[in-house]
């Protein structure tokens, strides 16, 4: 939550569509181009798609790590086009005109004021797709069920004819990620899944519910828990397949996913290992208020807007979480976004159009955004309780410069927690220079993950890898 919007977040979306009257070929296609607003430029990519008379609209924001994201209100009058996406800062609205080859026009969000300009093409990705006739491995396009939804993903494995091949199901970090994890562009499951693939290793990949090719409600209306059905329905995917080792598939989870994996192995027999990177030992309020601090530091706030921040957060779980005093809240939220607004520039101040109109809707948007059944059993959930079941053996990954999750706050817990299970086959790595990503951070600061190479610190997946192919021995 951040009452200063320099930067466009795009945190929820929802999906509508609208009958046309008119036909929408010819938009019909993938446009990339950017944002720009107060001179700070987002790449954007957005695809129209019409089935029938109605259009919708996707939205990519690679630096956001955001991927088919769906648009609301989607409408095209030649040459007018308008499409809105529901963000965390507040509902941006795009109104544009059509010009053959290009879109332009204008968004507003959060009082702010931008421009948007788009041509025809696919954004471009800074890692290349490999084709898959190509790889040295088979790659199979699947679906498996759950709780009446269909979940789509990629399940790559050796071409070894006749052998069986131990098997990783990859769990994916908070938010709607699709299959590859991607973020801000770094495609991190695809690319572990490559690597482990081409050292004998099945990998089961999928985007999560209501992502891609993935069907249900969106994960903002789902829990941790229900994510972790999903899971074993993909671990019982894979047990169908004549060439994985049934008694040999684990599980692979990061940041969220290292919470999703314990809960998972408490709900069926039939998980051999298990990879936790950058998984959490302590209650998800903990973890949101120690990365509020060390992210806010190093990105040179002051103390006291840090520990303003954090009263802030307590607040907000206890009246959101616990059911306190939400008039007290909305009183507190008020006063803490007037005075951000003080703080703004000139500038800032001039983009918005009404004081009391975007304190009044920041406020509005921050208690829906912590008020989403994600968000409060996120909050409150303890993901010990799970972990003090796993008697599998455990590979728990760190980064040293991690400032979402960091390791001085999780790694004993999580420990502590498999010695209370009796379980004693577990392994620690920490990588001193890795963020959250594991990639080879500076500060670690998540403003800087956009910016770093697309690759995994030195070391990181034959790490990996080795320990798995040692487990199943």
């Amino acid at each position: 939550m951040n009452m200063k919007p320099l930067k466009i977040l795009f945190l929820l979306s929802a999906l509508f569509t609208v009958k046309l009257v008119v036909s929408q070929t010819e938009i019909d296609t993938s446009w990339n181009g950017a944002i720009d607003i107060m001179g700070q430029k987002l790449g954007v990519g957005v695809k129209f798609i019409t089935e029938g008379k109605e259009l919708r609209a996707f939205i990519d924001i690679p630096e956001q790590g955001a991927k088919d994201i769906p648009l609301e209100k989607v409408s095209f009058k030649n040459p007018k086009i308008h499409f809105e996406l529901p963000a965390g800062p507040g509902l941006a609205v795009f109104d544009g005109l059509y010009y053959t080859d290009s879109i332009g026009g204008t968004f507003t969000q959060a009082g702010l004021t931008g421009r948007f300009q788009l041509v025809r093409g696919e954004i471009i990705s800074e890692q290349t797709d490999i084709d898959p006739l190509t790889l040295p491995y088979n790659t199979d396009e699947v679906t498996f069920y759950n709780d009446g939804n269909t979940f789509a993903g990629t399940l790559t494995y050796p071409k070894d004819e006749g052998k069986k091949f131990p098997a990783v199901v990859m769990i994916t970090g908070s938010g709607a990620q699709n299959r590859d994890e991607e973020i801000f562009g770094f495609k991190i499951f695809k690319k572990i899944a490559d690597y482990l693939t081409r050292n004998g290793i099945a990998v089961l990949r999928y985007d999560d519910r209501g992502v891609g090719g993935s069907t249900g409600k969106k994960v903002k209306e789902s829990t941790t828990a229900d994510f972790a059905g999903d899971v074993v329905a993909a671990v019982q995917f894979l047990k169908t397949k004549d060439f994985i080792q049934p008694m040999a598939i684990g599980l692979f989870g990061h940041s969220e996913g290292g919470i999703v994996a314990p809960l998972a192995f408490t709900k069926t027999n039939d998980i051999a290992f298990m990879i936790l990177m950058a998984g959490t030992g302590v209650k998800g309020i903990d973890v949101l208020k120690e990365q509020s601090k060390l992210i806010m530091k190093a990105d040179n706030a002051s103390d006291d807007d840090i520990s303003g921040y954090i009263v802030m957060l307590n607040l907000i779980y206890e009246t959101l979480v616990k059911d306190g005093n939400i008039k007290e809240l909305e009183e507190q939220l008020e006063k803490n976004v007037s005075e951000n607004y003080d703080k703004m520039s000139t500038e800032e101040k001039k983009a918005i159009n009404n004081k009391d109109e975007y304190i009044k809707r920041t406020v509005k948007e921050t208690i829906s955004q912590f008020s989403t059944p994600w968000m409060k059993y996120f909050l409150s959930y303890d993901p010990s309780y799970a972990l003090e079941k796993v008697t599998c053996p455990v590979l728990m990954l760190f980064g040293g410069k991690d400032l979402q999750v960091p390791v001085g706050q999780n790694q004993k817990p999580m420990e502590d927690a498999l010695k209370k299970a009796g379980n004693s086959n577990y392994t620690v790595k920490i990588y001193p220079d890795a963020n959250h990503l594991f990639q080879q951070a500076i500060t670690g600061s998540p403003n800087e993950y956009g910016s770093l190479q697309k690759d995994f610190i030195p070391g990181f997946l034959n790490d990996i890898t080795e320990w798995i192919k040692v487990v199943n021995q």
